[in-house]
Parts: structure tokens; C-alpha cells; sequence
């Protein structure tokens, strides 16, 4: 799904190349592209959109600066999936406000980092929020649903902020 989504669709592609992965997931959110921007870097707004559905998300440290670093545990909320909770962390390399974020996640083990990019572009109904995540495992992309996940994320984003 290459074309630009309408509001509330969203669209994600996924190239391989090697044994990495790169994803992209598209949405239209009907907010400036400032309250996007804002939403991506505040703890409190991170607590409602990013954690996966059944999980709760522990913001510990959010320093929005590029050299900043973040940190966020998502525990499960059922018994059964608490195997799958996880720490996501990393570090701000790219901040320009209410137009792009980059960041380094270094949740992965040794040297399994990916980097994500966030673009934000003016729309005629709000902001298209486009995220790729480059430098994902194979194994990963495949077995966690990386691409289903920062869908529900940016659904949830977008109910967060949209007026």
C-alpha cells in the first residue's frame, strides 16, 4: 500500500534486504503537525498511544533534546502475556519541530539497533504522520508484527490528539 491514506486509514510497506527489514506505516491525523510533533516527546501523551494493545506503558525518562535519551517499559496487563513485555530505549539523533524526529532503538539485544524516522507533513485535514523503522531482523518483523503494532500506535495517537 503505496498511496497517500485518507483520514483514519492507514498504510504500511515492508522492503527486505539481507536479514533486515525495513517498515513503513502511514496515517493521516486530523491535528496540526506541532501537536503531533508534541506528542511523539511528551511522557504523558507517550503513556496513552505507544504501548501495544493489553500492555500499560512506565515512561522512566524522556529527555527531548537530539543526544536526549528515552526509556519506556511496557508491561502486559494479562498473566498469559507477560512474556512479551519489553523495555523500549534509545536516543533522539534528529529533532525539528512539527517536521521530523529521529531516534536510535536500542531495545534490542547487542548490536540489534534500528533507527526510526518520523516525518510530518501539512495536509488539508491535519498532519500524515509517516514513521519508518530501518535495520529490523528479519525474525523480528516477522514474529512481533512490528508494522500491526506502530499501526494500533498511531491510531491510538491519533485519538490522542486529534481535535
Amino acid at each position: 500500500m503505496t498511496a497517500s491514506p485518507n483520514k483514519g486509514d492507514a498504510s504500511a510497506t515492508e522492503t527486505t534486504s539481507d536479514e533486515e527489514r525495513s517498515i513503513t506505516v502511514s496515517r493521516v491525523i486530523e491535528a496540526p503537525p506541532e501537536r503531533v510533533y508534541e506528542a511523539f516527546l511528551d511522557p504523558e501523551d507517550i503513556a496513552v498511544w505507544s504501548p501495544p494493545d493489553g500492555f500499560r506503558a512506565d515512561v522512566q525518562k524522556v529527555e527531548p533534546e537530539e543526544g536526549g535519551s528515552f526509556r519506556i517499559e511496557n508491561n502486559a496487563e494479562a498473566e498469559e502475556m507477560e512474556q512479551y513485555s519489553h523495555t523500549s530505549q534509545g536516543t533522539y539523533q534528529e529533532l525539528k519541530r512539527g517536521e521530523k524526529i529521529v531516534w536510535t532503538d536500542e531495545s534490542g539485544e547487542g548490536d540489534d539497533h534500528r533507527t526510526v524516522i518520523i516525518t510530518l507533513d501539512s495536509v488539508p485535514t491535519g498532519t500524515e504522520a509517516t514513521l519508518c523503522i530501518e535495520g529490523i531482523p528479519e525474525n523480528v518483523a516477522e514474529d512481533y508484527g512490528v508494522a500491526e503494532a506502530w499501526e494500533d500506535s498511531l491510531k491510538k495517537l491519533a485519538g490522542q490528539v486529534e481535535e
